[in-house]
């Protein structure tokens, strides 16, 4: 009998150990382990969904002052030699780009990201890119929210004030509209809670903050593998840049290489996102994007409660405009017109409260500016690098004048023309 329950034992009692371990860790009121410094700079190119969805490594990071966040979506994937992170690594740049978003990151997913790093992005410059794809009638979808949502951050958005605003009123209505928040029965009461104007409860509290410790080290233990694959990438492009930094030649440079990398379609889409995703469906796509409106969306409202953040952490900001490829545009018959439509009602809400736009809208008609259908690459880049770089190499901290009006959370704002905006 005792030689049955030692075999037993031997078979079993690893796994229970190991569970009690793995327990012990979760319910542990303290963070477990260590990221090196390594870690922190192969992140700031790592993009991934896992550290998106965490808060530790974003803390650790944005504590650093040369550290600037790019909050966008899958532009800031597109690796080529003129990438922001690329030329401030060549350049020896007083700053270093972290990249922030990929694809199907809209506005609320960066309110929850900014949820998360907490005080730490306090008086922190920023770069912002907004995609007009992103403003589609009702705003990120389920599927693309759900990959990104992240019950730790929530928590904190739960945790971070009782006080009742239209913008905290506002951000639980939208929470309670995705699948991602229903997964969680009492989270989705206290969003509720919220939603109407009210304070959680003292038992729901204690629940969220013991809830909040759980995920924080679910964060610590699963949330700290870094890959370095796209800082390789980024290394790998160094050599392609001239030595010394001159506009015109990396302008010259980028014409170069994109003509190159762009020779089998007339869009002067790169070869092989054309081959793989543009050419096996070309024919269905001609004019297939007419009826496409990005004039009328609720992340209008979304992008609102992100410049709250902003302004709360007094953070000097620059929103990017990003333009379409224009020769695609006009063979999908994405009008135009809309677009500028977009940008301006987009510019307003910005300019109007206090923040700086750099609107490159229009710049989709430039040779190889554009990577592909809408993501900037070769010249783009180059263009952006030139606006930005005054600003992000400045150690002056400006501490711009920020006027927020709770209209821009409104579905009338929502819903009204570019055409009928009283300036």
């Amino acid at each position: 009998m005792s030689s049955f329950k030692h075999k037993l034992f031997m078979a079993v009692g690893p796994l229970v150990v190991a569970v009690v371990l793995l327990l012990g860790l979760l319910f542990s009121p303290f963070r477990l382990l260590p990221v090196n410094q390594k870690g922190i700079e192969n992140s700031a190119t790592s993009i991934s969904t896992n550290i998106m969805k965490g808060e530790k490594i974003y803390r650790m990071a944005m504590s650093e002052k040369q550290t600037i966040p790019f909050f966008g979506s899958s532009e800031l994937s597109r690796f080529d030699a003129f990438h922001p992170s690329v030329l401030a690594k060549k350049y020896n740049r007083t700053y270093t780009p972290y990249l922030i978003g990929n694809a199907g990151s809209q506005s609320l997913t960066h309110f929850l990201v900014m949820e998360g790093m907490g005080d730490t992005l306090k008086n922190k410059k920023a770069v912002f890119v907004i995609s007009p794809q992103w403003f589609v009638k009702k705003g990120a979808s389920n599927m693309m929210f759900s990959s990104h949502f992240s019950p730790l951050q929530t928590y904190e958005f739960i945790l971070s004030g009782e006080e009742d605003s239209p913008s905290r009123r506002y951000v639980a209505e939208r929470l309670l509209q995705y699948k991602a928040t229903s997964v969680d029965n009492r989270m989705n009461a206290m969003l509720q809670s919220i939603a109407e104007g009210k304070s959680i409860n003292q038992q729901e509290r204690t629940y969220a903050i013991a809830k909040r410790q759980i995920l924080r080290n679910e964060d610590d233990l699963f949330g700290s593998f870094i890959s370095d694959k796209n800082a390789k990438r980024v290394d790998s492009r160094l050599k392609q840049l001239p030595n010394q930094y001159n506009v015109q030649e990396l302008d010259k440079k980028a014409f170069e290489i994109g003509e190159k990398s762009s020779k089998n379609n007339p869009f002067q889409i790169k070869d092989g996102f054309y081959k793989t995703r543009i050419k096996p469906v070309e024919g269905e796509l001609k004019n297939s994007q007419r009826n496409f409106n990005y004039e009328f969306s609720k992340e209008y409202s979304d992008l609102q409660v992100v410049l709250e953040k902003m302004r709360d952490n007094n953070m000097d900001v620059r929103f990017v405009i990003p333009p379409v490829n224009s020769k695609w545009a006009e063979y999908t018959g994405l009008s135009q017109e809309m677009l500028n439509r977009f940008s301006e009602k987009i510019s307003y809400q910005l300019t109007s409260q206090g923040f700086k736009v750099i609107d490159l809208s229009n710049d989709g008609k430039e040779d190889y500016f554009m990577q592909d259908t809408i993501h900037i690459g070769w010249r783009g880049w180059v263009a952006l690098d030139q606006k930005l770089k005054p600003f992000l190499e400045d150690k002056q901290q400006a501490s711009p004048k920020i006027e927020l009006n709770d209209y821009f959370l409104s579905k009338n704002w929502q819903n009204l023309p570019a055409k009928d905006i009283k300036k």
